[in-house]
């Protein structure tokens, strides 16, 4: 850790708790600053907070699925850490299984050779192409997350890197992601499974860069794993790391206003009350909080502009508390069971309530006994949707019976007749509990205009100490780049106060 002189030390303001804003206070605080981290919620963790219920269920509400480690290991070695100090990881071996029917099921093994005969066996000559396909993969992994990823999106010449350069073509930035895989392979489960991680990144495999191959290297090569306790332990081990540097968590305590004078925020207000700061991470909506604690004239952007962007679905969510085991489920499994480019229309082009949709189901009670009572099953049954729809609980009750259908069906258990704890989330969720713009559940959509440069700047153009950090501002969404988002933007800060 730094040593600063107390007139070195600024007091600095976090807005929001999720990981973008827990990693952002932590990097701050360790380079002697006084930190203070504002939440809305009762709970810290944002979208990654746990629900425990009173019948003994633990819910992760939001993020379950646990790639990338390096990017959580990094976060903790550069404070003297490592993730064992804090959770167990477990990598899950399948790491997923996908149901294309009741009779139609694949599992995708942790082992990278069984992958490979497993590709073969549905289509010939395909193992090899699979590893062709993972090659150029990593490549655009390593690349996108040893340099991409950490730059601030300020200024083009943060390219002007001569490996970038020279490598810009092997990123297949300019290419389509679904005419990249369609030319290794033919087969539409094998189509289906490598296209699955785009769903969740905002458009649909025709407007997504073939660059975003780089998550099948993540998901395939790199493994699945799973933090014993859930998401919630991760939360809870950041908060521990950013609280050892010295930064206090304020929780039930919204930002209401923002003040400024010449070109620098110099006081903010809570529900606690009124503070004077010498800078500013906005690590909550960024919508959000342009339009409601800024004034028109020191906003980047207009409501117009937001409205223009492509963004990442929303979701309609069930937890579930289940009085039975279930069988069948793998810790997570993806129901393909219909057409995947009907409902990334629906979600995209139409902005609709799917009519045949994909959905996921997550069962962390197979791996981990502590997240549900003993001969409980804990599912987190999720489906991704447009944002900026009409949600009322007659529908989402509509939904819930169509995927009860096919989840009974596949696994042969009345699930509904074994229910002893059932909540709904949805679009409407994400905005009361985050201010979520449109409800949107993961972000800006990562089409080839919203990359890098194109995304919503992490500086305000108007207002020098005040930068924003987390989903809808670089590298984007997800947990690791949210981690990596907080860092970015406590760097710029940090720059600024150094000058």
């Amino acid at each position: 850790m730094l040593t600063h002189s107390k007139q070195e030390r600024r007091q600095i303001a976090i807005i929001g708790s999720g990981f973008s804003g827990i990693s952002s206070a932590a990097y701050l605080a360790q380079e002697g600053h006084l930190v203070d981290v504002y939440e809305k919620n009762e709970d810290i963790g944002g979208r990654a907070r746990q629900l425990k219920t009173d019948n003994g269920y633990v819910f992760d509400m939001g993020p379950s699925w646990y790639w990338m480690p390096e990017v959580f290991e990094q976060f903790f070695n550069d404070f003297g850490y490592k993730t064992g100090d804090f959770y167990e990881l477990q990598l899950l071996d399948p790491g997923f299984r996908v149901v294309y029917g009741t009779k139609d099921v694949l599992d995708v093994p942790a082992n990278f050779d069984e992958l490979c005969k497993l590709f073969e066996s549905i289509e010939s000559g395909s193992a090899e192409k699979l590893r062709s396909f993972l090659a150029e993969a990593e490549y655009k992994y390593n690349v996108g997350m040893g340099k991409l990823v950490y730059k601030p999106g300020l200024s083009l010449m943060e390219f002007a890197d001569p490996a970038l350069i020279k490598g810009l073509f092997k990123l297949q930035v300019f290419t389509s992601f679904s005419s990249h895989v369609k030319k290794y392979f033919k087969d539409p489960r094998l189509i289906a499974l490598m296209e699955f991680p785009v769903l969740f990144l905002g458009a649909t495999p025709e407007d997504t860069p073939a660059l975003y191959s780089l998550m099948n290297y993540a998901g395939l090569k790199l493994g699945t794993w799973y933090p014993k306790g859930g998401f919630g332990t991760v939360i809870q081990a950041m908060k521990a790391v950013a609280e050892k540097q010295g930064v206090r968590f304020h929780t039930n305590a919204p930002v209401t206003a923002m003040n400024v004078r010449e070109r620098e925020i110099t006081n903010l207000t809570s529900s606690l009350g009124s503070k004077d700061y010498d800078g500013v991470i906005a690590a909550a909506d960024y919508h959000h909080v342009e339009e409601k604690l800024l004034n028109q004239i020191n906003r980047n952007y207009s409501e117009k502009y937001w409205n223009s962007r492509t963004f990442a679905p929303s979701c309609l969510i069930f937890y579930l508390g289940v009085n039975t085991k279930v069988s069948r489920l793998n810790h997570h499994t993806l129901f393909f069971d219909e057409d995947l480019k009907q409902h990334a229309h629906e979600i995209y082009k139409e902005a609709q309530w799917p009519s045949k949709p994909l959905f996921y189901v997550c069962c962390p009670s197979i791996t981990d006994p502590t997240v549900a009572p003993q001969g409980h099953e804990n599912l987190f049954v999720l489906m991704p949707l447009a944002p900026d729809i009409k949600d009322p609980e007659v529908i989402r009750e509509k939904y819930f019976n169509l995927m009860m259908d096919r989840l009974e069906d596949y696994t042969g258990i009345s699930i509904r007749h074994h229910l002893d704890y059932k909540k709904s989330y949805c679009v409407s969720d994400f905005i009361t509990d985050y201010n979520a713009y449109k409800g949107n559940a993961y972000g800006l959509a990562n089409t080839l205009m919203q990359t890098a440069n194109l995304k919503p700047s992490l500086k305000n153009k108007k207002i020098d100490n005040l930068f924003y950090t987390g989903q809808l501002t670089v590298p984007g969404p997800g947990v690791p780049p949210s981690i990596i988002s907080g860092n970015v933007a406590a760097k710029a800060l940090i720059k600024y106060l150094n000058k």
